[in-house]
């Protein structure tokens, strides 16, 4: 049969089906060859919390999101061109968000009177004429997958499991996605079970097969590669990314890093990460809980180590007195909170940006602290290398707030040279440093940089005593002294405040605009997406973002008094917001959303537009 090829500038996938139906394995493969194949891409993985909510229900769906194009993009996109639902559950859950005419490819086999039941549909979706409005393509993936594994040695069980390697084949036929890759990763996943591979590589091209010779498509698509910046690409996520930037920071620094951790969602891929890549000198340390991994690491630092601790917000609220205790002691330590949906355990699964005043004030007495946020997955590389250059510069505890949008997300990563990385090699203090020339002082300060010495302990002469007792400016002794205490509190927040960071960059191609939109975090990518359509429909709008939050560039202010109208989105209820209306005085709009879900192009467009419109009418 000969079938016609589409050409198409992007498409939007999602994956949809019970927990246990591998729906996160099918999207990652899925995108592990959309990568190999050349195309712009980004990802929004989204499942249940719980490890296996109940099979078909509504609250065990998972599903894997998709957006890739032959031109730059920003975001897993607003709403799916394409849902492959795997039963009725998936279908339910995600139907609210499939635009009229998007293609439904749903599993028969699981639309049982039993499994429609328990999503409360009273008759069949597919039968019954309520999807009309969709262009629905009813394919068996069960009963296909294990009529075309028949002739394997393996259960009816794992013949059934295999379904989504039968819907991944199809939607590669259906998109042109190269397959030697997962087949090699197949053959590479089940190496001990020949069998298992075998079936699961057959099942994967009977997909393919189908796709080929049904007549329920009779048109394929195809999506040439993104012209991009020359280098060497990789698909990454940003916990993947996280890691590898300290990496490249503790080789940099020439330090050894230390990880001390306890798992939490979102931020255990770090620590998983990590654990690969001893051979660089990494130890990673799985403690029994949060106060212990974050004791830990700065133990660690203290002997002269990269430390590292990371945790979501809960565990940041654990690790605030040793936080403040590293505070004071002025010790370099990374702090990396991969934000979720709270309070308490909240929806840990979910994202939000609701920690960013935790990370600013959430410690007893004057504790100043650098806060640094990536913008994208591959973001979090670089600004895991800056965390690094700050904390070891100034010898301060620096807060790194990544989320799980960015963590779970993934995008190409140019994978940059070595001589482009900064270099933040350390010098330790290995002599005495007191005018007598016999003296160690911990406490005597570089007049740049504010930053105390550094010594290794059992450095000979160099004994010295840290602690969370208040001790005098140089000697370090202890002391209740209060003038003296007054002058360190205000060294502390004079090092953080004078940390040198770039400037605020704004997006403004005309330089004309009078409303600016301003970010943090993982906002960036669906408030550029939203500014690129509102200068799509003839409009003016300025874009900057903040990826150092505390100090803030310098240049903010300036950016800010700039433009009539500040219009600030975030994924909490304005925080951020708040504290730049009280420092700077600028009547900041917030926009907030707290959904646990990324914003929308589409939905800040129509935000920035009204913004817009209302500068325009107040002329």
């Amino acid at each position: 049969m000969t079938k016609q090829v589409q050409q198409l500038d992007r498409v939007i996938i999602r994956f949809a089906g019970d927990s246990g139906d591998g729906m996160q394995l099918t999207g990652d493969r899925f995108t592990a060859e959309t990568a190999q194949f050349g195309n712009d891409l980004s990802t929004l993985p989204n499942f249940p919390a719980e490890i296996r909510a109940p099979a078909g229900t509504l609250p065990g769906v998972s599903s894997f999101q998709l957006h890739f194009a032959d031109h730059d993009i920003l975001t897993p996109g607003d709403a799916p061109n394409v849902l492959v639902a795997m039963n009725p559950a998936a279908l339910k859950a995600n139907l609210g968000d499939l635009p009229k005419g998007a293609d439904i490819i749903a599993n028969t086999d699981e639309f049982t009177k039993r499994n429609l039941s328990k999503v409360g549909y009273d008759g069949n979706p597919l039968e019954d004429d309520s999807l009309a409005e969709w262009r629905l393509h009813a394919v068996p993936l069960t009963s296909l997958t294990v009529k075309a594994l028949e002739g394997f040695d393996i259960s009816k069980k794992d013949a059934e499991r295999a379904k989504n390697m039968f819907a991944l084949g199809l939607l590669s036929w259906l998109y042109h996605r190269p397959t030697e890759g997962t087949i090699a990763f197949l053959e590479a996943k089940f190496a001990r079970k020949p069998e298992i591979a075998k079936a699961n590589i057959a099942a994967f091209q009977a997909g393919w097969n189908y796709g080929e010779t049904t007549e329920s498509f009779s048109v394929s698509y195809e999506i040439k590669p993104a012209t991009l910046r020359p280098g060497t690409y990789r698909n990454i996520s940003g916990n993947q990314a996280l890691a590898y930037g300290l990496i490249a920071a503790a080789v940099q620094a020439k330090l050894p890093l230390f990880l001390g951790s306890y798992p939490i969602t979102p931020a255990s891929d770090i620590l998983h990460e990590l654990s690969k890549h001893k051979h660089f000198g990494i130890r990673t340390f799985q403690a029994e809980d949060e106060i212990a991994g974050v004791g830990a690491a700065l133990g660690a630092a203290f002997g002269g180590s990269l430390a590292v601790t990371t945790t979501s917000g809960p565990g940041v609220a654990l690790k605030a007195e040793t936080v403040g205790l590293a505070v004071t002691t002025e010790l370099p330590l990374i702090i990396v909170d991969v934000q979720r949906a709270g309070p308490s355990t909240g929806m840990p699964t979910k994202t939000e940006q609701t920690d960013l005043l935790m990370a600013m004030f959430g410690r007893n007495g004057e504790s100043p602290v650098p806060v640094l946020a990536p913008a994208t997955p591959s973001d979090c590389f670089t600004m895991a290398v800056e965390a690094a250059r700050i904390a070891l510069a100034y010898r301060t505890p620096v807060m790194l707030l990544s989320d799980g949008y960015l963590a779970n997300g993934s995008e190409p990563w140019r994978i940059p040279e070595i001589d482009e990385l900064p270099d933040i090699s350390v010098q330790f203090t290995t002599q005495p440093n007191g005018e007598d020339g016999t003296t160690y002082l911990p406490f005597k300060r570089d007049p740049q940089t504010l930053a105390r010495p550094w010594a290794v302990p059992g450095t000979p002469g160099l004994e010295h005593r840290i602690g969370g007792i208040e001790k005098a400016d140089g000697t370090g002794n202890i002391s209740y002294d209060p003038d003296n205490h007054d002058r360190m509190v205000r060294l502390r927040q004079a090092k953080i405040d004078g940390i040198d960071v770039p400037d605020l960059t704004v997006d403004d191609p005309d330089g004309d605009a009078r409303v600016l939109v301003l970010g943090w975090g993982s906002t960036y990518g669906p408030i550029a997406a939203a500014a690129r359509r509102v200068r799509a429909a003839g409009h003016k709008v300025a874009q900057a973002h903040l990826r150092h939050l505390n100090p803030l560039p310098a240049n903010t202010g300036e950016v800010l008094r700039a433009y009539d109208k500040v219009l600030l989105p975030e994924i909490n209820l304005g925080q951020l917001a708040m504290l730049l209306r009280a420092r700077f005085l600028v009547d900041v709009i917030s926009y907030n959303r707290v959904r646990g879900l990324p914003f929308k192009a589409a939905e800040l467009a129509a935000v920035i537009q009204d913004v817009i419109g209302d500068v325009i009418e107040s002329d």
